[in-house]
């Protein structure tokens, strides 16, 4: 699923041992199409392993620095422990979907686009 030039990847279920290659190729797929950014949702996900959020890194590595990453997570499942490792200060993470589509296409806009100019 996509947003303009933002690619979003919504995960169901457990991210775990058995299902990272799939949440792996998810990424390598949206990312070989050269988005504006990614988007991560975990709003549906159940629980988030330790090799789930190395994935999370890996991906943020594979869109690289010239386009945006976040992650979408709230919650005991997902959010707590990306905060418990301290990933939170390296993904850009966000508690809704419509904060980090606001935050990502905001950064794509020209600055003086949206503004007044007196």
């Amino acid at each position: 699923m996509g947003h303009g030039d933002i690619s979003v990847l919504t995960v169901w279920g457990s991210i775990d041992l058995l299902t990272v290659p799939q949440l792996t190729t998810a990424v390598e797929d949206a990312v070989s199409a050269q988005p504006a950014g990614l988007i991560i949702d975990l709003t549906y996900t159940d629980f988030l392993s330790s090799v789930g959020m190395s994935t999370l890194v890996r991906a943020q590595e594979a869109i690289g620095t010239e386009r945006r990453f976040a992650v979408v997570a709230d919650g005991p499942s997902t959010s707590r422990p990306i905060k418990l490792v301290g990933l939170d200060r390296t993904l850009a993470l966000y508690a809704t979907m419509d904060s980090a589509l606001a935050d990502m296409t905001a950064a794509e806009r020209p600055e003086h686009e949206g503004r007044a100019t007196a």
